[in-house]
């Protein structure tokens, strides 16, 4: 499996905006990015400006189709002024 976590910080007035995207964004993802098995969007009620996710793919292969597949480009590009800042890290699952 390949983790990805992203930390993103939203521009306050733009919230209630952003957040009826990213869920879109992961439902698609999950439905029809086969390499996709999970697609958290999680948020802190003490800091509601800032959403974190957590993804989970097969390879990184299936996290590269994601960024590539026309659900994400049109997510990305509809929510790019709303972004105060992000941080993007992967993982790979340590073999047992």
């Amino acid at each position: 499996m390949y983790a990805v976590t992203v930390w993103i910080r939203i521009k306050a007035e733009r919230l209630a905006e952003f957040l009826p995207l990213m869920m879109t964004n992961a439902a698609l993802s999950l439905g029809q990015e086969p390499g996709c098995h999970r697609f958290d969007v999680c948020t802190d009620s003490d800091r509601s400006d800032e959403i974190f996710l957590y993804e989970l793919y097969t390879n990184r292969a299936a996290f590269e189709a994601h960024l590539a597949s026309d659900h994400f480009k049109a997510f990305d590009e509809a929510v790019s002024d709303m972004i105060a800042s992000k941080h993007l890290q992967t993982f790979d699952q340590v073999p047992t």
